[in-house]
């Protein structure tokens, strides 16, 4: 987007270390864009896997840097724009940060040795902070800082059908097998399944998790419009994250009519008040149980009540909040 223009107004530096960042970045360059400005997206070069955290963000943040570099060579944009804090650690110049997550949070221990000290510089030296969340905002280092809140935008999928049509019992997305709780997934379906309910897993490349057992189906990874089908096909959307720092497949998994059916989870996991203000029930370590209700006895007008909750996350408000908010304290 704005890729003709010699001078864009925002220049989005985007990490894209994952299919769910770079659609991300898509679609918030999609706001600034229907809000009038011109953007060029600089995107870091994929990465080898390595063994530590630590190691990972270092090779990704110097990825970052390099496209920011290249970018700003061509053309002084208005504004600088880093997606996720890793892809400003090692920034060639200031610029505005937006994140779902900090190190502070998600990088603990030796994981985020470097990258902690230097991610509180970045986030002081910022002009402005765009975080998807308020709770990324206050579990950052920067919690009392200046910022514009811009979640990230939620659509129903064209897909969705009634619950009296859906004929997959559950789905899951399992990208990071360890980080996404696989393993409790599975086994709680095992212990919950009847019949010839079936388990969908989606993003999982082949070799990469546990054995998966009867029942389950792995789909592997799929374009947008093909995930969003089956999630419009499913009763139900199962997770047991470690960790969930905003969790857009469970909160797409709403706006598609699933139940969400998920184990609590520490970071800025925004559909899990959600989960619980819409069946309770469906919340807790109890996995396998909190299977069986949903699938047995769930509670009338769930879909519609998500849709009402999921509100304030459609494409309509959010662009709101970059044409009225946004907008002017980015290219002030």
């Amino acid at each position: 987007m704005g890729g003709n223009v010699s001078a864009p107004d925002v220049l989005l530096v985007s990490l894209g270390s994952t299919p769910g960042l770079r659609a991300s970045d898509e679609a918030f360059a999609a706001l600034l864009g229907d809000a009038g400005a011109t953007v060029e997206i600089a995107r870091a070069e994929p990465q080898r896997q390595v063994r530590t955290l630590a190691l990972t963000d270092l090779l990704w943040a110097r990825a970052s840097a390099a496209a920011a570099r290249s970018a700003l060579a061509t053309a002084q944009p208005r504004a600088v724009v880093y997606s996720a804090t890793t892809a400003a650690l090692l920034w060639p110049q200031p610029g505005a940060i937006r994140f779902d997550a900090s190190s502070a949070e998600n990088r603990r221990g030796h994981d985020g040795v470097w990258q902690r000290p230097l991610e509180r510089r970045r986030l002081a030296q910022a002009p402005l902070l765009i975080p998807t969340s308020a709770a990324a905002l206050a579990g950052s280092p920067a919690a009392g800082a200046d910022a514009v809140v811009v979640p990230i935008p939620v659509a129903r999928g064209k897909a969705a059908r009634p619950p009296e049509e859906r004929d997959i019992a559950a789905i899951t997305y399992a990208s990071d097998p360890e980080k996404k709780g696989l393993e409790r997934v599975l086994a709680a379906w095992a212990q919950a399944r009847r019949g010839d309910e079936r388990l969908v897993v989606a993003g999982l490349e082949a070799g990469r998790g546990p054995d998966c057992g009867s029942g389950v189906e792995l789909v592997g990874e799929l374009d947008p419009a093909a995930y969003r089908e089956l999630l419009g096909s499913a009763k139900l959307f199962l997770c047991a994250p470690r960790r969930e720092d905003y969790g857009i497949a469970q909160l797409e998994a709403l706006a598609d009519g699933c139940q969400l059916v998920t184990t609590e989870a520490p970071g800025g996991y925004e559909a899990l008040a959600l989960a619980r203000e819409l069946d309770e029930r469906l919340v807790g370590d109890d996995l396998a149980g909190a299977i069986r209700i949903a699938l047995d006895h769930p509670k009338p007008n769930y879909a519609a009540r998500a849709a009402q909750l999921l509100e304030p996350y459609s494409p309509a408000a959010v662009q709101r909040i970059v044409n009225d908010q946004l907008i002017a304290r980015l290219l002030g």
